[in-house]
């Protein structure tokens, strides 16, 4: 379960890496040239969307690293960045594997009660 967690959640943090250069670059574009009427509009909040596009992917990645090891620290970190993203993102085409795959992740971190190695985490 470790090992699938770890998988997750550094496959979910890459996408989420995608998801966060197109968000923080609409930002920066709207805010260099301007809203166009009908086709590029600010969003509400750019200064969550920039953190969230850093700070998602960046804790995926780290929760994904530290499951094999270090499995209910990881899976916290996994369910802060499926909630930052969900909470910045919403759930659209674009986000639903990378929310996907870092809560799946979670959640298979958390439930390894009983870890491949002989240490558990609880």
């Amino acid at each position: 379960m470790r090992s699938a967690a770890m998988v997750l959640g550094v496959i979910g943090g890459c996408l989420a890496v995608l998801v966060g250069f197109f968000s923080y670059g609409y930002t920066e574009v709207v805010n260099r040239i301007g809203e166009v009427d009908g086709l590029l509009t600010q969003v509400s909040d750019p200064a969550l969307i920039r953190s969230a596009s850093f700070l998602a992917p960046l804790l995926a990645i780290a929760g994904g690293a530290m499951a094999k090891v270090r499995a209910l620290w990881g899976g916290l970190l996994l369910f802060v960045s499926a909630g930052l993203m969900y909470y910045a993102f919403g759930f659209n085409v674009f986000t639903m594997f990378p929310l996907g795959f870092t809560a799946l992740a979670g959640v298979l971190a958390i439930a390894a009660g009983k870890p491949d190695e002989p240490k558990a985490h609880f």
